[in-house]
C-alpha cells in the first residue's frame, strides 16, 4: 500500500515540477526558444567532426581500430565522405546566424555551405605543413620530449594547436559558431583557449600549456614558443560589443618566447622580433625587438647557504621560477 501512495505522489509531484517549469519556458527569454531544435547546429556532431579530422591529419595515430585490414586510400576515402557530409550539414544550419545569409533561400545555402566545406578540404594540406613545423617545433623546444609519437599522442599543446588550425580555416571561410565549437571543445579538454580568429605562423609551441588564453584579435609570428598561464588578451572589454572586428589583442612577433604566467594586453601593443618576455611580467605597451623582459623588484628570501646562494646570481641576471 505504501509502495503505491509513494508511487502516486512521485507522479504528482513530477506533474507539478513539469507543469512549473513548462510556464516558465513561456517569458519569451533568449534560454526559453525551444520550436527550432531539429535546425541547431550539433554540438555533439561537430566534436565526432573534429576526431574525424585528427584521423585525416595524423593518418598513423587516429584511425579506426574496428578494422581489422587497413586500405589506407580506401579509409580515407570513407572518411572524407563521411566527414564532408556532415560538415555540409552543420554549416547549412549555421548559416542563419550569418548575416550574409539573412533573406536567402535555403538552396543557395545549401549550395554556399558545399562550397566552403569543399575548399576547407582543400586546404588540409596546407594546415599539416604548418602542423608539420609545430610538431618539430615540440621537440626541439622540450627536452623531455623523446619522439614525435609521445607529441602527437599526448601533448594538449599540439592537441590545441591541430583543433585551432583546423577551426582558423573555417573562421577565415566565415563559417558561423562552428570554429568556437571546435576550439572550446579543445580548450576543455587541455585548458589553452585559443580563439579560432587568431592568426598563428609556423614553428608554434605551447609547453605545459594549462591556463594559455589567446584571443580573437591576436597575431603571432614564427618560431614562438609560449608557457602556461600565458594570456595575449584585451587591455579592456568593458566596450562590449562595440568592440566587435576592432583590433584588441597584441602582436607578436617572430622567435619570441613568453615565460609563465606573463600577460600582454591590447592591440596596439607590439613584442618585437627576438624578445623574451619573463614570468609573470604584465605588458600593456610595446616592446622593441630583441628585448628580454624580467620582474626585478620581488624581492627573494633564501635559508640555509645564503651567501653561497646569492652569489650564484650576479646583476647581469634574470631568470624566472616555475
Amino acid at each position: 500500500m505504501n509502495d503505491n501512495l509513494n508511487a502516486r505522489k512521485n507522479i504528482e509531484d513530477a506533474e507539478q515540477i513539469v507543469n512549473l517549469i513548462m510556464s516558465d519556458y513561456q517569458q519569451n527569454r533568449n534560454i526559453d526558444k525551444k520550436d527550432d531544435f531539429y535546425d541547431q547546429p550539433s554540438k555533439e556532431v561537430i566534436i565526432d567532426i573534429v576526431e574525424k579530422l585528427m584521423k585525416i591529419v595524423y593518418p598513423g595515430y587516429f584511425r579506426d581500430r574496428a578494422y581489422k585490414s587497413y586500405n589506407a586510400k580506401n579509409h580515407l576515402a570513407t572518411l572524407i565522405e563521411d566527414v564532408m557530409y556532415r560538415l555540409h550539414k552543420q554549416i547549412v544550419r549555421v548559416g542563419k546566424f550569418s548575416p550574409e545569409y539573412e533573406n536567402v533561400c535555403r538552396e543557395k545555402i545549401e549550395h554556399e555551405a558545399y562550397q566552403i566545406t569543399v575548399e576547407f578540404f582543400h586546404r588540409i594540406p596546407m594546415i599539416r605543413e604548418y602542423l608539420e613545423s609545430d610538431l618539430e617545433a615540440a621537440l626541439e623546444g622540450d627536452p623531455a620530449a623523446r619522439n614525435y609519437d609521445e607529441i602527437i599522442l599526448a601533448y594538449p599543446g599540439l592537441y590545441a594547436i591541430t583543433v585551432n588550425r583546423l577551426a582558423h580555416e573555417l573562421f577565415l571561410l566565415k563559417v558561423p559558431l562552428i570554429p568556437r565549437i571546435m576550439t572550446e571543445h579543445a580548450h576543455s579538454l587541455t585548458g589553452i583557449d585559443i580563439h579560432p580568429g587568431a592568426t598563428i605562423g609556423r614553428h608554434f609551441f605551447i609547453d605545459h600549456g594549462t591556463g594559455i588564453v589567446v584571443g580573437e584579435t591576436t597575431v603571432i609570428g614564427d618560431n614562438v614558443k609560449i608557457y602556461q598561464g600565458v594570456t595575449l588578451g584585451a587591455l579592456s572589454t568593458r566596450g562590449g560589443q562595440k568592440l566587435r572586428n576592432v583590433r584588441r589583442h597584441p602582436t607578436i612577433e617572430d622567435n619570441v618566447t613568453i615565460y609563465s604566467g606573463a600577460s600582454v594586453l591590447g592591440g596596439e601593443t607590439v613584442i618585437g622580433r627576438d624578445s623574451v618576455i619573463g614570468s609573470n611580467a604584465f605588458i600593456t605597451k610595446s616592446i622593441p625587438a630583441g628585448t628580454r623582459v624580467s620582474i626585478r623588484q620581488q624581492e627573494l628570501q633564501f635559508s640555509g647557504q645564503k651567501k653561497d646562494m646569492e652569489n650564484d646570481f650576479s646583476d647581469d641576471t634574470w631568470f624566472y621560477i616555475i
